[in-house]
């Protein structure tokens, strides 16, 4: 075998190997998702009579549609997920909006309009990306109750926003200074203004991180737990304290169909951008990693 081929050969078996243990890494990974989808399919009798681990033998949609729908438990009538998953998109969609086009605002600022003490300034603000949810709860319920929006939609949405806008700017502003200033200042020569820089040059040149920055807010505030049962009420929880009620209503026996089928509709949402976009979160994150 001469020394090309052997090269070949080594080159071949090494992505071989790589493969399998990507493969056995991803099967690892995906079997307790399988396992839930299966589950969620079954009926409960089926599920009494034979394994918790088992293939249906016939597919029934009732544990999805009482987790959806209705929850009944004996003489008890339980909402279903329907309610807390449009408080999850009222809450997460605007908080995403706005916390993406403020940390947009803050990065351009930082990177090309720096002010005296702007670094200070973003020293203090990137503290909020450490100061844990658990130290806040209560000087925040303190302000949420002054501002007459303590248990709302809005007061979700405020909290979030305010949580979010410290990861936002830092992604921006890490992103922004990657951008030649020479743009900025051939544009004030042209006699652009600030509101028109940042609209018609640093926007459009803003895909990548916006894609990050709308991927990583929808994450957080969607899968969020400690603010939604913190500062909702029953009117405008969200799907994942929705989720917690559906799993811990059951009195008796544990219904996993239905705690199966609860678990996917409150994933869905977040599984679906991953798997459509999840490859431009990965470019937007290296987008700005190399100035030049």
């Amino acid at each position: 075998m001469t020394e090309h081929n052997q090269r070949r050969y080594s080159d071949i078996s090494g992505r071989a190997i790589l493969y399998a243990l990507l493969g056995i890494m991803a099967l690892y990974y995906l079997l307790p998702l399988a396992l839930m989808i299966v589950t969620s399919f079954r009926s409960m009798d089926e599920i009494r009579l034979g394994q918790l681990i088992d293939w249906p033998t016939q597919l029934s949609l009732d544990a999805w549609r009482i987790a959806w729908d209705q929850a009944q438990i004996g003489a008890r009538s339980e909402k279903g997920l329907r309610p807390y998953f449009i408080n999850s998109l009222l809450m997460t969609l605007p908080a995403v909006a706005i916390s993406t086009m403020i940390g947009a605002i803050n990065g351009y600022v930082l990177s090309f309009w720096r002010f005296k003490g702007s670094n200070l300034f973003f020293g203090l603000l990137l503290f909020g990306c450490f100061i844990p949810f658990q130290a806040i709860l209560l000087p925040h319920a303190t302000v949420l109750g002054k501002m007459g929006i303590s248990g709302s939609i809005v007061g979700l949405i405020f909290t979030h926003v305010i949580y979010g806008v410290a990861f936002t700017t830092l992604f921006f502003r890490n992103y922004y200074v990657t951008i030649p200033g020479e743009l900025v200042k051939a544009a004030q020569l042209d006699g652009a203004g600030f509101w028109r820089i940042f609209f018609r040059i640093m926007l459009p040149l803003s895909t990548p991180i916006l894609t990050v920055c709308v991927i990583w807010q929808f994450t957080q505030v969607w899968n969020d737990f400690l603010f939604g049962v913190t500062f909702s009420d029953p009117s405008s929880q969200p799907i994942t304290v929705g989720l917690n009620n559906l799993v811990n209503s059951s009195t008796g026996e544990r219904r996993y169909n239905v705690d199966m089928a609860g678990a996917i509709i409150a994933a869905l949402p977040t599984l679906l951008v991953y798997v459509i976009a999840g490859k431009y979160f990965v470019r937007g994150l290296t987008a700005g990693s190399v100035k030049g």
